[in-house]
Parts: structure tokens; C-alpha cells; sequence
């Protein structure tokens, strides 16, 4: 895999070496993966969708090749963000399409708020909102105490991936964010975003598993109201990680291709 140095992550504080895949060329795509990593949701079934771009995926600081640790806590989101920036910055690019996953999701949003005029559209799947998360905060609490629990293949996965030694630090520090965040809500804003979504200007789809366990009740009511431009794209049978999942990659793809002209 290929590497750029960034001589002051944000993200890492500190000098790292940010590796990355690369496929095909044309107009530059970012995936911006989730918490857990790449491989464990990789978007090999929608790589035939994007012959017409470079489609660019880094390991954030802290995860697969990439330098380790990150620094984990309640602004990691943001300061991944501007991680992400200073990788566009160090590859020439000027401006890509963003498609995040999860954690990648709120990623992608806040490079979009931050710098409007890096992103040619954001393509937000399995996005949060809330910072409550209450339908996962044993998800969360399960990362910490017992990763384990997710199965063997999760296990080998995440450890091929991330190290063997290091992969459940990884998951811990994942978790321990989030109910930290969550904490958050008591004494201010209920969402991610300090209430700023709604200012959000690049052209935005959410393709969303209407199944999708780490989503609250009104959530997604919640992104509609707040972000009335966003093209809000739900996948039947989508759960977490509709891009991978057998029963809905295909409705996936096709919502993708359709958000994607819809930057042209």
C-alpha cells in the first residue's frame, strides 16, 4: 500500500504515516471507513460502480498501517476531519466526492462544514446524528468489556487488519468515546454537530439501512428536518453496513450510482 507523511496529525498529534488504496482514475472518491477499519466492511461490491473515478481509502491514524494510536475522545471526529483535509492536501487534490461509513459518515459531514470547497458531494451512510445513542450503548459498553463477543470471524478479521496486539485497545478506545460523547448531550446540543448540520452546502445523499440497529427512533426524521436539501435514500433490507451486506449491496450500489450523477 502506498503512504503520504503528514508531519502533524491532528488526529495522531503528531507526525504519521497515513497509508492508502487506490483504484482506477478519474475523478477523485474518498472512502472514509468506520470505526472498526476497513476490512471489515470493504466496498469491493462497488468497485465496478466507480470505474470512472480514483477511489482513494486511507486508514485514519490509529487504524491498519497507518500510525498508531490515535487520539480518541470527544472532539476525534472533528480532528479526524482535518486529518483528512491535510491527506487531500498532501495528494494534490482539490477537491473529491466523500462517501463515509459510520463514524466515516460524521467524518465526511464535518469536511463538508469545515471546508466546503474540498468536497464535490458527501455521500453519508450509516450516518449518526444524536450524540445520545441510546439504542447502542451496549453495543458500545460490549466494545470495551468483552470485543470477543462479535465472533471469531469479527476477531480474525480485526486482528489481520490491526494487529493482534492492539486490536481490542482499538475497539476499547472506540467505545469509551462514544459514551463519552454521549454524555455530551446532558449539558448541550443533542446532536454531533453543535447544531450546525443545517449549514451543510455541498450537495448531500444519505443512504441509510432502514434496519439499521445503531440508528435511534427519529434519527433520521431529525437529519430530514434539520438538513431539508439532503436526497435521503433508504435501503429496505439495509442494516448497519448496507454496502456489504449480501441482501442489500445491490440496492446499495445502485442508490450510489444515482447520488453520483447527481454531483456530475
Amino acid at each position: 500500500m502506498p503512504s503520504i507523511s503528514l508531519e502533524n496529525s491532528p488526529l495522531a498529534r503528531g507526525a504519521v504515516e497515513i497509508h492508502y488504496r487506490e483504484f482506477g482514475s478519474g475523478k477523485p472518491l474518498v472512502f472514509l471507513h468506520g470505526g472498526w477499519g476497513y476490512h471489515i466492511y470493504p466496498i469491493n461490491k462497488q468497485l465496478h460502480a466507480l470505474k470512472d473515478y480514483r477511489v482513494l481509502i486511507p486508514d485514519r491514524s490509529g487504524y491498519g498501517l497507518s500510525t498508531k494510536p490515535a487520539a480518541f475522545g470527544i472532539d476525534f471526529h472533528q480532528r479526524a476531519a482535518e486529518e483528512m483535509v491535510l491527506f487531500l492536501e498532501a495528494l494534490g487534490i482539490l477537491e473529491a466526492v466523500l462517501w463515509g461509513h459510520s463514524d466515516g459518515a460524521v467524518i465526511a459531514a464535518c469536511m463538508g462544514l469545515m471546508r466546503p470547497e474540498r468536497c464535490r458531494g458527501v455521500i453519508l451512510e450509516a450516518f449518526h446524528y444524536n450524540r445520545r445513542k441510546t439504542a447502542s450503548r451496549e453495543f458500545f459498553k460490549t466494545m470495551i468489556s468483552n470485543p470477543e463477543s462479535y465472533g471469531e470471524r469479527a476477531s480474525a478479521v480485526l486482528a489481520h487488519e490491526h494487529g493482534a496486539g492492539y486490536w481490542r485497545e482499538l475497539l476499547a478506545s472506540e467505545g469509551r468515546t462514544w459514551l463519552e460523547i454521549a454524555k455530551l448531550a446532558d449539558h448541550g446540543p443533542e446532536d454531533l454537530y453543535d447544531g450546525r448540520l443545517g449549514e451543510l452546502k455541498v450537495p448531500s445523499a444519505l443512504i441509510h439501512g432502514a434496519c439499521d440497529p445503531r440508528t435511534d427512533p427519529g434519527e433520521i426524521d431529525a437529519v430530514r428536518k434539520t438538513l431539508p436539501s439532503i436526497d435521503v435514500r433508504l435501503i429496505a433490507n439495509g442494516e448497519h453496513c448496507p454496502h456489504s451486506e449480501s441482501k442489500a449491496a445491490e440496492a446499495f450500489t445502485t442508490e450510489l450510482s444515482k447520488a453520483l450523477l447527481g454531483f456530475s
